[in-house]
């Protein structure tokens, strides 16, 4: 009886551990350059160095009010160290930060970054930030919930 006690005892200390979640940390999920990625008539990108890939029409209609005329769009998408995808293109106002959900990309935050629109926009990895440089304006720094240095807060 006490023999069986005592497995028991060792097979729970044993099994225990197994339970509880296994966290790797800290872990790096940013991508050390951005990716350039042209919009297909479907309204997919795709990133195959990163295995990523996106119906961007939502996000298109979201920023341009036509979810048609997708060809014309170049994504600029970059990810952060803390897995934030950052996505904007020439033209948008916004700078829109996505977090990975079930099979999906939800939307974490918009940052406004121009009122006109951007004109060849550029996104850089400058941990702990993303760093948005366009052709005319100075560099702005940017994170999970918006700008944190240069350009208007």
């Amino acid at each position: 009886m006490r023999l069986a006690l005592a497995s028991m005892v060792v097979l729970s200390l044993l099994l225990l551990p197994a339970c509880s979640p296994l966290t790797l940390k800290p872990a790096d999920f940013s991508w050390p350059v951005e990716s350039v990625l042209k919009v297909d008539a479907k309204g997919w990108v795709q990133e195959n160095r990163y295995s990523v890939s996106f119906n961007a029409k939502p996000l298109l209609f979201a920023e341009t009010q036509d979810s048609v005329n997708v060809t014309k769009h170049t994504l600029r998408v970059i990810r952060d160290a803390r897995g934030y995808y950052f996505v904007t293109a020439s033209g948008f106002k916004n700078v829109y930060v996505f977090e990975q959900g079930d099979g999906s990309l939800k939307l974490a935050t918009a940052i406004k970054v121009s009122e006109k629109g951007l004109n060849g926009p550029a996104l850089n990895l400058r941990p702990p930030y993303v760093q948005l440089v366009t052709e005319k304006d100075p560099p702005v720094y940017l994170d999970r919930d918006g700008i944190q240095q240069g350009g208007k807060k």
